[in-house]
């Protein structure tokens, strides 16, 4: 996983120019928090086990970030704690977005979380996530206001990518609020 944002990070400056020579805001872009539907159903992983609400809490950095197919690529770091003791986790990877003067802006992830859930269970309430490490893709679309202030749709799932012999996967859903510096 980290290798293959290395590679992301390596090959994008062919052709492309480098965004934090664009942007001198300092090191954090974004700072956001979120509340989340916790294993929604019936999206990407099928099914529901686990239970509660999310809380989550990311930074969005500016450097090293990359202008790429008429977006920019940066890096990420945050974390989700489950209000019934369910699966929580932290991450980092990295996100692509594409912003409007306008306000809309939609970005897409890839990256690496560790998390404290069951890697296999017999437990009816608990979902079999298989290796402590899993991939981790998020997808977000909101709308930016006021120069600072931004509300989104999130969406995030987990998964092994049938690494391991359990792969019952785990997405979230809820509202973000974030502030751009």
């Amino acid at each position: 996983m980290i290798f293959a944002a290395a590679v992301l990070c390596a090959l994008a400056p062919v052709g492309v120019s480098r965004a934090d020579e664009v942007n001198d805001a300092g090191v954090v872009r974004l700072i956001a928090g979120s509340i989340l539907y916790h294993d929604v159903s019936d999206l990407w992983s099928g099914f529901r086990r686990e239970s509660g609400v999310d809380a989550n809490f990311e930074v969005v950095f500016n450097r090293p970030s990359f202008e790429i197919f008429n977006g920019t690529l940066m890096p990420n770091a945050g974390g989700t704690i489950n209000s019934g003791g369910d699966t929580s986790k932290v991450y980092a990877g990295v996100v692509w977005e594409i912003e409007s003067d306008l306000g809309p802006f939609f970005n897409v992830g890839l990256g690496a979380a560790v998390h404290d859930g069951e890697l296999t269970t017999t437990q009816r309430d608990k979902k079999q996530l298989g290796s402590r490490v899993l991939f981790r893709i998020p997808i977000e679309i909101g709308y930016q206001f006021l120069d600072h202030h931004r509300v989104s749709t999130y969406f995030a799932h987990v998964s092994n990518a049938g690494l391991a012999d359990k792969n019952n996967g785990l997405d979230v859903l809820g509202l973000r609020y974030g502030y751009r510096f």
